[in-house]
């Protein structure tokens, strides 16, 4: 199974950026994910034609499974 973690910012315009983040340390907690999303909008690391990150929306983890078909092509 995949995971990605997904962070979820408020921009200065008003819509939602996020940002994914795979294979996440498997013990990470609700505390270092807010901490490293306060970072990165004191720091101003991230921002487009949306703005630059002005608020923390949220945070999810996502777990996904991939299954693949045999077609027998080459």
């Amino acid at each position: 199974m995949a995971k990605v973690l997904e962070l979820l910012f408020e921009t200065e315009t008003g819509k939602t950026a996020a940002i994914a983040i795979d294979a996440p340390k498997p013990n990470v907690t609700p505390t270092e994910i807010q901490q490293v999303m306060q970072t990165i909008i004191t720091n101003n690391v991230f921002g487009g034609q949306a703005g630059a990150f002005v608020r923390i929306k949220g945070a999810r983890l996502i777990d996904r499974q991939v299954s693949e078909f045999e077609l027998g092509m080459k």
